[in-house]
Formats: structure tokens, C-alpha cells, sequence
């Protein structure tokens, strides 16, 4: 058996899905990508309604699909989009619902989902950092109609390249229809292989930012931006990206394939592990910062989020926290993360009254690593607690 088949067989067995539903990819980007270009193919141009606390990775494959990101606001206790201020317009052809961290909220993705698909639209599922895990109705199913999973860098595996998308084979009378899946399949699997350098800079990146990591200064800079223009070293978000713009997709290469098998393999004690740890922060942080809802219940999330009071305090606490060794996340400050050098290039306009509460959420929020054991999540607690009291 190919890794590749291996891997759509891992996927099924944890989801409880077909493999035959399942699509790889070298990027998880690429495949949204694929299936966003499906739906302006069969449904025209219009808008996708997604959310700006989110990478700007997440929003490149609308925009080379062609269509347009509308921004609504999140629920600051699920990192989603709020199904109360979810709007539809006319122009909408889909909508995403993000699980932000990991965290899956499902009785508020089956809102919005009803909602979404109720006047046509498409629900495409953003579980990059909850791989193989979708947020699910009553009746057990899958609220999504497209759902995008993740093996890149700093997602639930250690792995740093590699994505899959799963396509609902429940057809619907009412926004997934049986023509848009029939061209999502066609994109998908019509994806070129990788080329070589693609190839040889998956293989080489751990290596590659060893050095990279080692060597001093502008030194560091330049061979980096050397390696990244010969097409040698793959960033996680390269300069492009951050201007809207992103690579052709690709299909996954055999080795990627092989290291997302291996991982998922092991995907039962990676989850434990991240668990435990949120349990640490959840119970020895309570009442001390502000825990949003849906991470207070606990899960297997890949950073675990919580608001202070403020901008400031978040930065100084990040600051803080990244001098003391702990690799304090700044998911997902500023909007649209690691920021845009073009808002208007995105259809994002900073300061919006539409997307406060969104803005607020960004500003004050702070993430912790919860790759750690739990010894070590205590002693981050007590750095975060040294940091309050000071």
C-alpha cells in the first residue's frame, strides 16, 4: 500500500469517514485553494464570510480562487464566527467555520452551518489544527460540507508539510450540490505533483532551520531569503503570502505522505499529552486571566488561548514570557496574522465598528504552548503568575 493510501485510511479510521473522501495535498492552503476556485467555477463570483482572527494563509486561497473575503465577527469564547452576528448576503457562496487552536464548538457550528447552507452557501470547515476531527450534529455527522485538515508547521503533529481535504458525500438540495462536489473532486485530483525543489525543501526544512536558526544576524537574513528565492527553503508563510498571493497548488509527495503516517501512528499520545497540559493551564489559571468558554471544557488543542486586560499587558506578558524560554504564541495578533502589508488587498479595513469585538479578541489574547509536559505547564503558570502579580 502507497504511504499516500495509508494515510486516507488513517484519516477515515479516526473520523469514522470513507477514504475514498479524502484528498491530499503539499498544503493544506492548496487544497482550500482547489475547492474555493470549484465553487466560483460552478456557483460565479461573490464573497466568502470568514473571520479576521484567523492567518492570512486562511484567507490567500480565497482571494486566488478570485473571490472575496467578508469579514464577520468571532465569538471571543470559541474563536469562531459568531452564528448571532452572522449575516448572509447575496453575493455569499460560502462560509467558513474556523476551529481555532483546535477548539470544536459544535452546537455553535451547527448554527451557523444551518444557517449558511439554509440560503445556499457553502460550509467549508477550517480543522487545520484539529487534523482528522470535525465539529459534528446531533445526529453524529459532520456539520461541514468541505472540511480542510492540516500536517504543516506548528499544527496538532510534528510534521511541517502536508494537508487533506475531506469532502461531505452527502449531497444537499440546498447549497452543496452535486455539481460543485463533482468539481472539487476534479480540482483536487487534478493537482500537479511537486516538483523537485518542493520536494527536496520539505525534506531539507528541519535541517535547513537548524542552520538558518545558528547563523548570526543579516548573515542569517540573507541566506535565508537566498534559499527561499532559489525555491530550496519553503517558509511557513513566505513574503508573498503576506501580500495576498500564494505558490500553485500541489499535490502531496510520497515522503510527506510517509511522515504524516508515521505521526498520526502516534496521534493518540500527541493528543494526551496536549490535553494533559491544558488541563494544567485550565485549572491553575482560572480566575487568574480570562479563559474563554469553550477552553475552559478542555481539549487537545495545538496553543492554549486566554485574554488579559489589555494590549499592552498582552505584549509585555508575550515579551515576559518569550525571555523566560516559553515561546508565548501571538496567534493571531495583528488580524489576518502575521499581518497584511495591504488590509485593502484583503477587503480588510482596521477599526471597522462591524468587527470590534473581532479587534478586541486580537488585542488582548495570549497562547501558551501545550506541546509541554505537565511539570513544564506548571512552571509556565508561575511565570504567568509572577508576571500579574509584578
Amino acid at each position: 500500500m502507497s504511504a499516500s493510501a495509508a494515510l486516507k485510511d488513517l484519516l477515515a479510521s479516526r473520523s469514522g469517514t470513507s477514504a475514498e473522501d479524502w484528498f491530499l495535498v503539499f498544503k493544506a492552503r492548496y487544497g482550500m485553494e482547489a475547492v474555493f476556485s470549484a465553487v466560483r467555477a460552478t456557483v460565479g463570483p461573490g464573497n466568502v464570510a470568514t473571520q479576521i482572527f484567523t492567518c492570512a494563509t486562511a484567507v490567500n486561497p480565497i482571494l486566488a480562487a478570485g473571490l472575496t473575503p467578508r469579514y464577520s465577527e468571532i465569538d471571543p469564547d470559541t474563536f469562531a464566527l459568531a452564528p448571532t452576528a452572522f449575516g448572509v448576503g447575496v453575493d455569499d457562496r460560502a462560509a467558513v467555520i474556523q476551529n481555532t487552536f483546535g477548539v470544536i464548538d459544535d452546537e455553535s457550528a451547527r448554527v451557523l452551518g444551518e444557517v449558511a447552507r439554509t440560503n445556499g452557501l457553502i460550509v467549508v470547515e477550517d480543522s487545520a489544527h484539529a487534523v482528522g476531527r470535525f465539529a459534528r450534529g446531533v445526529d453524529g455527522r459532520p456539520v461541514a460540507d468541505v472540511s480542510v485538515h492540516s500536517f504543516g508547521v506548528e499544527k496538532l503533529l510534528p510534521t511541517k508539510f502536508g494537508g487533506a481535504i475531506w469532502l461531505n458525500p452527502h449531497t444537499r438540495d440546498e447549497g452543496y450540490t452535486t455539481e460543485v462536489r463533482a468539481a472539487m473532486v476534479s480540482a483536487l485530483t487534478g493537482l500537479p505533483a511537486p516538483s523537485g525543489k518542493q520536494a527536496f525543501a520539505a525534506k531539507s526544512y528541519r535541517n535547513q532551520l537548524r542552520i538558518l536558526t545558528r547563523v548570526p544576524g543579516g548573515l542569517g537574513r540573507g541566506l535565508r531569503t537566498m534559499l527561499v528565492n532559489a525555491g530550496l527553503f519553503d517558509p511557513p508563510i513566505s513574503e508573498q503570502e503576506s501580500r495576498g498571493r500564494q505558490g500553485q497548488p500541489v499535490g502531496i509527495s510520497p515522503w510527506v505522505a510517509q511522515q504524516a503516517v508515521a505521526a498520526l501512528e502516534s496521534v493518540a499520545d500527541i493528543e494526551s499529552q496536549r490535553e494533559s497540559a491544558v488541563q494544567v493551564y485550565v485549572r491553575e489559571l482560572e480566575g487568574v486571566v480570562t479563559i474563554p468558554a469553550a477552553v475552559s471544557r478542555g481539549g487537545a488543542f495545538v496553543r492554549f488561548p486566554f485574554y488579559v486586560s489589555s494590549a499592552q499587558q498582552a505584549e509585555e506578558m508575550i515579551t515576559d514570557l518569550s525571555r523566560a524560554g516559553v515561546p508565548a504564541g501571538r496567534w493571531y495578533r495583528p488580524a489576518l496574522f502575521p499581518g497584511a502589508h495591504d488590509p485593502q488587498a484583503y477587503n480588510y479595513a482596521p477599526g471597522s465598528s462591524e468587527l470590534r469585538v473581532s479587534e478586541d479578541a486580537i488585542a488582548r489574547v495570549v497562547n501558551l504552548p501545550t506541546n509541554v509536559s505537565e511539570q513544564r505547564a506548571l512552571e509556565i503558570v508561575q511565570l504567568v503568575r509572577r508576571f500579574l502579580a509584578s
